[in-house]
């Protein structure tokens, strides 16, 4: 029986360690990648009566740093499963227009299957879309913006490594059950007519009123949104249920009432800026704790983020007299009843009327003033002075 000498079968051993790697290191990814979902969003997903293999949506809002998962039930409406903590995004509020400008895209995007990476760098990803076809009318460049693990960003959504991996798996479900691709929106912050009375005099509002009405229409109906853009402008095809479109025009006429009457009231207008993006209060939370997040970007611009700068202070509105009050007032009782008045008074409003005295009043105030003073007998005699003193004045 031949052995191998002791040097040879340290190089074969060697060479077995080396091929081995690639192998194992497929076969974590592979393993990270196909992952199940939780059993507790499984629970969670039965409770609102939809499936792993049920569509998704999903919505991120910059300024709360949050990822909301939506999926679609029987009755053909998206609700609300989960949301989860951005743990870092970057830039400002306000849209992507460039390659290297760090911001975090604001729009409606498409996520096909192709778009999903196992393979990532950050642990688990999936490409949102950008740029679209928006941001394209707009000269947007960039590529490459992700949902991504590892808690940093240069543009992307950053998660921890184990969000993502949930997230990935309910967007690998949802495409594996038969959904040609998911829907990913994305918000500077959550529509409400609060917040948009409150950044009214930012310079991207006209961009975010477009967004508002993509948001109310979601809201209103449950359903996808059918996204177009038509001369630089995001449009929404209408629902093929009537009953739905008037779910759609009243929300929109209520949130636009609201924010006019916020405004009335004399809400603040406010800018909200970032040294550098933000990341959700629950990991800044557990990174002040001393919990680690592992690499994050820019920790250092965290301490400047949603700065609010006031451009238009609030102004009080002074606030109604409640009805028991003016009660109070008005009563027999009180010291402003007019029961309680000394010497018979009368307000003007409680007495006869004159019939002629109105009309005599207005008819004596349309005369000349000369003629006022001489029926009153008020007329006082030309003054003469001498001519002498006029001549004087006049040579001065």
């Amino acid at each position: 029986m031949h052995l191998p000498s002791p040097a040879k079968g340290l190089r074969l051993a060697c060479l077995g360690l080396l091929l081995g790697l690639p192998i194992g290191g497929a076969r974590a990814q592979n393993a990270k990648a196909e992952a199940p979902i939780p059993a507790a969003t499984l629970a969670a997903m039965a409770a609102k009566g939809v499936t792993a293999q049920s569509p998704v949506l999903f919505r991120a809002f910059k300024r709360e740093s949050e990822i909301e998962v939506w999926k679609k039930n029987p009755a053909g409406r998206f609700v609300l499963v989960k949301a989860f903590p951005i743990c870092r995004w970057s830039g400002q509020l306000g849209p992507k227009r460039k390659n290297g400008d760090r911001q975090t895209p604001e729009g409606f995007y498409t996520v096909p299957k192709r778009q999903m990476n196992p393979n990532s760098r950050y642990y688990l990803s999936f490409d949102v879309g950008y740029p679209n076809a928006y941001d394209r009318a707009h000269g947007g460049t960039g590529s490459a913006v992700m949902v991504h693990g590892v808690c940093s960003s240069m543009g992307c959504f950053a998660m921890t490594d184990q969000s993502v991996g949930e997230i990935y798996a309910i967007a690998r479900d949802a495409l594996n059950g038969g959904q040609a691709a998911f829907q990913f929106q994305s918000y500077p912050f959550r529509m409400t007519a609060a917040n948009m009375a409150r950044h009214r005099t930012d310079p991207n509002i006209a961009f975010w009123r477009q967004l508002k009405e993509g948001s109310d229409r979601f809201e209103a109906t449950g359903d996808e949104l059918q996204v177009g853009v038509e001369g630089g402008r995001y449009v929404f095809a209408p629902s093929r249920d009537p009953a739905k479109e008037n779910a759609v025009a009243l929300r929109r006429a209520v949130e636009e009432a609201r924010i006019a009457a916020l405004v009335e009231d004399g809400a603040a207008a406010v800018r909200t800026t970032y040294s550098d993006g933000g990341q959700h209060a629950f990991w800044a939370a557990l990174a002040a704790k001393g919990v680690s997040l592992g690499e994050v970007s820019r920790p250092e611009a965290l301490a400047y983020a949603g700065q609010e700068v006031v451009v238009i202070p609030a102004r009080r509105a002074p606030a109604p007299v409640p009805e028991s009050v003016w009660a109070a007032w008005i009563g027999p009782d009180s010291p402003l009843s007019l029961a309680r008045r000394a010497g018979g008074f009368v307000p003007a409003y409680a007495q006869a009327p004159d019939r002629f005295g109105p009309m005599l009043a207005a008819y004596t105030q349309t005369l000349p003033r000369w003629l006022q003073a001489d029926l009153a007998g008020t007329t006082r005699p030309l003054e003469r002075s001498p001519i002498a003193s006029r001549e004087l004045v006049a040579q001065r």
